[in-house]
């Protein structure tokens, strides 16, 4: 370009997403992981006030931290273990939000129920297809 020399670059951030010259998605599933806590703690004194009903939690946390998380899904050739995950983060988040750990030994099933959030798989298939 104009006896300039443009260098190669291996990664590329382009409308939110990371494009990598190998094709690989594994940033950009960690990128989208620390975004979606980013948008968790902004939100946190709605998310983790015990006043607040489980289920206005699960609407908040379905309208700003999941769409975070999924952003651009729909062009990702994912893997089971990317998958899983997205499945870990969110329901870390979610985990968190109820006041509950690993140690009270609730299902993750259980608590998505009473949040009133549905799986993250389902969702994500549910993307990808429409």
């Amino acid at each position: 370009m104009g006896g300039v020399v443009v260098p190669r670059a291996e990664k590329l951030k382009y409308l939110g997403s990371i494009v990598e010259e190998i094709g690989d998605i594994d940033e950009d599933i960690s990128h989208h992981i620390r975004t979606g806590w980013q948008k968790w703690k902004k939100t946190y004194g709605v998310l983790c006030d015990k006043k607040i009903p489980l289920r206005l939690k699960g609407r908040v946390h379905r309208m700003v931290v999941r769409p975070t998380l999924l952003y651009g899904v729909e062009c990702w050739p994912i893997k089971k273990t990317q998958v899983q995950r997205l499945m870990v983060a969110e329901m870390r988040m979610i985990r968190w939000m109820c006041g509950y750990t690993r140690l009270n030994r609730i299902r993750n099933v259980v608590i998505s129920e009473r949040v009133g959030v549905a799986p993250l798989e389902d969702k994500l298939r549910k993307t990808r297809l429409r």
